[in-house]
């Protein structure tokens, strides 16, 4: 291929709403990236198929025809000097056409955000998917609950990558006649809401198939008294399989899935059933074992929902509790095995539901769950790895996995990895991450510097450095335990902290001077995840240091010669530069850049749920700066300072 340079491109009227719709989007498109689009002259883009005469012609000169794989998805783009084709035999080829077509044109550099001229490739392209279903499943679950408006967001920037399956993830935020009660008030989608999304992402050629637990996952339900006596256990997270109105309340739910959500699946979950076996059916657990009447109870939702006429997805939990139990499940099902991490095969994953002759798809993940930033080196391994087997053994879709375990997760911080899932589900055989890696900030932000690819690396040497996670980002160090690991990891975190903070600079940068950036809440979302990691180093560097800090002057607290080091010591705990309040503060900070990114994309409903932790941590330091003050203020009356574990922090460990 080769580049040319163009003052404009003229985007000519296609013949059918559907192709006029591609046109739109190309232009919206370029319009964005301040590239010129007139009513004519420039380079001539026309939109055609390939039945059309001209879409004939074009394909005789290039000598180029539609197999049967192109049928459905597939497309041809010629791309000439003077003249782009984008040429399709169905409106999604056509569609996808204009995604490749985005991608070959560069825009003025987006730092002057002024109109002028654009770079494009030109060559011949023939594509068409390597999966039939591409997906991303997104956990609506869990705390988070997006706008509507950023649902049609997603969409239309996972259709631009070529997704072409949307599924949200439903245990009780879902509103359904007559029960209305279980659904958090303004936490839910309710049928409007669904029916608007359905008609936006048909536009985009995407499928919404929601997924609602119809097995396990289910406390948020349960722990209601109407559902007492379906429930495995009392008020626990799994329905009993026999009980009477279980059955009906499944068909209830689904029955309006089906009517609000016209795609021909349903998604009935069915993963972590921990509860089945412990409660009503303990004696028929006990008796046939957790396989068979885990298997039987799907069998039973299959033909509790036979009359909406719809193949069934669940996750493919049964291939690790028991193979045996696989071939007496529905042959129409299909089996979505999920597996979040690296292994050298996945095929033992695949391979019971395909020697069943269970159609199947894949599931990789996000690596986003309980980490202040999703953890790209494994989500991009495991992405790559999965697919790869899930394309040799026939599987026919791939579903990258965003989940919000503790109630903190954010999508815009999600784009990296799921995007990757997108290329993964559309290219044949294994995917370069090093070659995603080098595309995806000029692609998404429209950063052409590097900067941003050079920042997601830099977080990523930080991860491998700093440990990630939700649970250490909260994590008290002056707490009975935590200086064991502290000692151990504190090595580690100058190093990983110049990282983040090298990450952060650069996303500052691009955010502060380039205009023309695309995706600006999906960049404070990776600045949030600078900031929270190097605020996991920092807190643990100046923990050390007020714990070494404080047991220095306690030792030193009678020698009057060492008066003013002493002084110095307690006032760098806590004062005006104190490691108190640069805690306090730190946590502050970050609670309002949290804030805001939330509020970028999510209802406002469970914000606080995670704001309180940041408001008892700052309470915290705040405290704890106050109580090392009136001790400084004792001392400097001559009173003597307490032991460290009276003054409430920790002795620091031998060695």
């Amino acid at each position: 291929m080769a580049q040319s340079t163009t003052k404009s491109f003229s985007i000519v009227p296609a013949r059918n709403e559907d192709d006029r719709f591609a046109a739109e989007d190309l232009r919206q498109d370029l319009a964005q990236r301040q590239v010129a689009v007139t009513a004519t002259g420039g380079v001539r883009v026309v939109l055609l198929r390939a039945t059309s005469p001209e879409g004939e012609r074009t394909l005789r000169e290039e000598q180029l025809t539609f197999d049967a794989p192109m049928h459905d998805e597939g497309y041809v783009l010629v791309s000439r000097p003077h003249e782009i084709a984008v040429i399709g035999e169905s409106p999604a080829g056509v569609f996808y056409g204009v995604q490749t077509l985005k991608q070959l044109i560069d825009g003025p550099d987006p730092r002057t955000n002024r109109v002028g001229p654009a770079k494009f490739w030109t060559g011949t392209i023939r594509d068409w998917p390597a999966m039939r279903y591409r997906g991303v499943h997104d956990d609506l679950s869990r705390g988070p609950f997006p706008t509507v408006a950023f649902q049609k967001h997603q969409i239309q920037v996972l259709a631009s990558y070529k997704v072409n399956l949307y599924s949200p993830y439903f245990e009780h935020t879902l509103q359904y006649r007559g029960q209305l009660f279980t659904a958090p008030p303004g936490s839910s989608l309710s049928e409007s809401d669904a029916k608007e999304l359905v008609t936006f992402a048909s536009r985009y050629h995407v499928m919404i198939v929601p997924e609602q637990e119809a097995f396990g996952h289910l406390h948020h339900v349960l722990k209601y008294d109407e559902f007492t006596d379906l429930a495995e256990t009392p008020h626990g997270t799994v329905l009993a399989p026999g009980q009477p109105g279980t059955q009906q309340l499944i068909y209830k739910w689904f029955s309006q899935i089906a009517a609000d959500f016209p795609s021909p699946f349903l998604h009935i979950g069915a993963d972590e059933t921990f509860d089945l076996g412990k409660g009503r059916t303990k004696q028929e657990v006990d008796k046939r074992g957790l396989g068979p009447v885990y298997a039987d109870f799907l069998t039973q939702i299959h033909t509790t929902l036979a009359p909406l006429h719809r193949r069934l997805l669940f996750w493919g939990d049964i291939a690790e509790s028991d193979k045996a139990a696989i071939p007496g499940l529905p042959k129409d099902m299909i089996a979505i095995p999920w597996i979040y991490w690296h292994k050298d095969s996945y095929d033992n994953d695949i391979l019971p539901f395909k020697e069943a002759d269970i159609e199947t798809w894949v599931a990789p993940g996000d690596a986003n769950w309980r980490v202040v930033y999703p953890i790209a080196k494994t989500a991009l391994d495991n992405i790559q790895g999965f697919v790869e087997a899930g394309q040799r053994l026939g599987s026919t879709g791939e579903l990258t996995t965003v989940w919000n375990d503790d109630g903190e997760g954010l999508f815009n911080q999600d784009w990296f990895g799921v995007l990757f899932g997108a290329a993964a589900g559309w290219q044949p055989g294994r995917s370069d991450p090093q070659a995603y890696q080098k595309a995806f900030g000029v692609c998404f932000f429209n950063d052409p510097s590097g900067r941003v690819d050079e920042a997601q690396r830099e977080l990523m040497e930080a991860q491998s450095l700093i440990n990630p996670s939700n649970d250490n980002f909260w994590l008290d160090p002056w707490s009975d335990g935590a200086q064991t690991m502290l000692q151990r990891v504190r090595p580690r975190l100058h190093e990983g902290r110049l990282h983040a903070e090298r990450a952060l600079e650069l996303l500052l940068e691009v955010e502060q001077d380039s205009p023309g950036i695309r995706e600006r809440d999906a960049l404070k979302g990776m600045e949030l995840g600078a900031r929270r990691l190097d605020f996991i180093g920092m807190k643990d560097e100046l923990a050390g240091e007020m714990i070494d800090a404080y047991s220095q002057a306690y030792k030193l607290q009678s020698d009057p010669a060492r008066r003013t080091e002493v002084r110095e010591l307690l006032y760098s705990i806590s004062s005006m530069n104190g490691r108190c309040q640069d805690l306090r503060d730190g946590y502050s900070m970050i609670r309002n850049l949290y804030r805001e990114v939330w509020l970028s994309e999510n209802r406002p409903y469970w914000l606080d749920n995670v704001l309180v932790r940041y408001d008892l941590r700052i309470q915290l330091w705040q405290q704890r700066g106050e109580k090392i003050n009136d001790l400084i203020e004792g001392w400097q009356r001559r009173k003597g300072l307490p032991e460290p574990k009276a003054a409430g922090l920790p002795t620091p460990p031998a060695g």
